[in-house]
């Protein structure tokens, strides 16, 4: 479906800046900025996106990847989590262990983790409680401004800003702006659900760009449906990330499945982070625009297709 061809070989692990600028200049991006986003309600919105002041994406007319969920993992006991202390400070951040859940459980992710403080919620406006709409997480680039989110969050940039490590009213790292949204031709013509994804663009803040500040998260690509991945959201009615690790099914040839408990509207666009690798391998999305129960979550596939896209969006934010 839309660019999803395979390739002969298959690429696994990480890919790297230097990698994806010799990919093919395919035209599978458009680019929402400023007031050019489409001006649709936000009765469209559907699946784990919250309903907000924003101009929401188009949702697809139909559901091409309708299967039947299969590989779902089934959670174990609830567990009660580990919360590392809030600090502002990435390089003082709580190691991985402090991350650690029974598989399957979820609870609140740790404050002032590094990884967590790459995971934001996305606002319409500045920051304030109840008012963020959908999860994003920072993207490893050599422009150091790109952001992860699902395609149908985001209609236009209009002021929509991003808030990494956001938690009960307060953004420890700063704000970025929104300035423009990457999506693929099959997404943007089509609202095709296997290319529900966005690669944001984002201004500096105070000079500085916002993987300058939080680091960021490598994109993997092609990697395993069985992968164990750590699962972050932002529900519109908290404002405390959650956090579940599982592992991961195939729902349909381009979609990922994965079994998390109590992910409900806002957690769309979440980072799937693979536990092996330490890529972003999805972000909550895709099938049903991320699930129509709170305790089934999908994603679109990272393969090829979201490789171009970053390649391209990485080139346009140079």
């Amino acid at each position: 479906m839309g660019k999803h061809r395979r390739q002969r070989s298959r690429r696994r692990g990480l890919l790297a800046p230097s990698l994806l600028t010799a990919l093919s200049a395919v035209a599978v991006a458009a680019v929402l900025t400023g007031t050019h986003g489409l001006d649709l309600s936000d009765a469209t919105a559907a699946g784990k996106a919250a309903r907000s002041t924003r101009a929401a994406a188009p949702a697809p007319a139909t559901d091409p990847a309708a299967a039947t969920p299969v590989a779902v993992p089934t959670p174990s006991a609830a567990a009660t989590p580990t919360v590392a202390p809030a600090t502002a400070d990435p390089a003082t951040a709580t190691p991985a262990p402090a991350r650690g859940l029974d598989l399957g459980t979820t609870g609140p992710a740790p404050a002032g983790d590094r990884e967590t403080g790459t995971v934001g919620a996305l606002f319409s406006g500045a920051p304030a409680a109840g008012n963020h709409f959908c999860t994003a997480s920072v993207l490893h680039s050599v422009t150091g401004n790109l952001l992860l989110t699902a395609a149908h969050c985001l209609g236009s940039t209009d002021g929509v800003t991003f808030a990494p490590g956001y938690r009960d009213g307060s953004a420890p790292y700063g704000t970025w702006q929104v300035t423009a949204v990457h999506t693929t031709a099959g997404w943007s013509q089509k609202g095709d659900v296997d290319e529900d994804f966005a690669i944001l663009e984002t201004a500096p803040s105070n000079g500085r760009n916002v993987e300058d500040v939080v680091g960021g998260n490598r994109l993997g690509a092609d990697e395993p449906f069985d992968a164990t991945v750590r699962l972050y959201g932002y529900p519109a009615d908290s404002e405390t990330p959650l956090l579940c690790t599982n592992t991961t099914g195939q729902q349909s040839a381009y979609q990922r499945v994965v079994h998390c408990p109590a992910y409900p509207s806002g957690t769309s666009g979440g980072p799937w982070i693979n536990t092996a690798t330490g890529d972003v391998i999805g972000a909550i999305g895709g099938y049903q625009q991320g699930g129509d129960t709170d305790d089934i979550s999908y994603s679109a596939y990272f393969d090829h297709t979201i490789a171009e896209l970053y390649a391209q969006a990485e080139t346009g934010a140079a």
